[in-house]
């Protein structure tokens, strides 16, 4: 059997697509992408806490009122 590319474009996601949607992850619940964003938020306080910083050093900006 002969198929051009055309042929075989047409017919690629008849054969593709269920493979696509088998490959999706699951959606992760709002809890858990809640607690997520917490221990996230949690860490990066905790690095921004760990560095050190000189009370001498100027900031790269200034608020003018």
């Amino acid at each position: 059997m002969k198929l051009t590319r055309r042929q075989l474009a047409s017919g690629a996601p008849a054969i593709l697509w269920p493979a696509a949607l088998e490959a999706q992850p699951a959606a992760p619940s709002p809890d858990v992408e809640l607690t997520a964003a917490r221990e996230r938020l949690k860490s990066n306080a905790d690095a921004l806490r760990a560095a050190a910083v000189p009370m001498d050093t100027e900031p790269a900006f200034q608020f003018k009122a």
